[in-house]
């Protein structure tokens, strides 16, 4: 069953790997043959598509190197999957906001000036190219990584106008021991749902330090 995952990269930043060891993450060892091949052994992953935004250094706790650190991650993942591993960009928005400080109760009069940090795009792409895979035949099977209630519209539309001719999975990218509430709104039009990823998938489930290349090997960022 030709099958496609669509990963929103900043879920599964903050749901699994932020203060870990495994952000030199394998995501198509792990989605396809880890989660989805025990999920259904007749799953074929054509594409992996991970969608996400570059790092602004200048607010970035560990500055430049982050940066590199994100370009070094993505030229890897598509040095070892070219054909398997598609990366999708929004960007990240940095505008000054005017909010209210936290008090009980609410004081609209006491406002604090902050940098306010968006990440754009990222769920406009995710569904739109899981649609658009689903009416183009490009896909019997698609798989959303994401815990973000906004992609509901889409997979309400993909369920029907597509019906039963398309498979829709769901995987909750936050750890089996973790307290973070698992999102059920996404379930409701899902044939099957994956509420967690164990710490075991995810250490199993690296890049080679050292990608070769024709040129230098893409290296595992040292604070990694």
């Amino acid at each position: 069953m030709k099958t496609n995952v669509y990963i929103d990269g900043y879920n599964l930043f903050y749901g699994c790997l932020k203060h870990s060891d495994d952000k030199w993450l394998d995501l198509y060892h792990l989605f396809a043959n880890r989660i989805i091949h025990a999920q259904d052994p007749n799953a074929v992953i054509e594409t992996v598509y991970f969608f996400t935004a570059d790092i602004k250094s200048k607010i970035s706790t560990q500055g430049e190197a982050a940066q590199n650190a994100q370009q070094s991650y993505h030229r890897a993942l598509q040095k070892m999957y070219p054909n398997n591993v598609k990366i999708i960009k929004g960007y990240y928005a940095l505008e000054k906001g005017n909010l209210l400080r936290y008090k009980q109760p609410p004081d609209k009069s006491d406002r604090v000036e902050v940098w306010r940090l968006e990440e754009k795009q990222t769920d406009v792409n995710i569904t739109l190219t899981a649609y658009r895979d689903a009416i183009q035949n490009k896909a019997e099977q698609v798989v959303f990584v994401t815990n973000d209630t906004d992609i509901e519209p889409a997979l309400k539309a993909l369920r029907e106008d597509m019906g039963d001719t398309i498979i829709i999975g769901i995987i909750i990218p936050i750890r089996s021991n973790s307290r973070r509430p698992q999102n059920e709104r996404l379930s409701k039009y899902a044939d099957w749902t994956r509420s967690y990823i164990t710490d075991d998938e995810l250490a199993d489930s690296h890049l080679p330090d050292k990608v070769p290349t024709a040129k230098k090997p893409i290296l595992k960022p040292e604070y990694w």
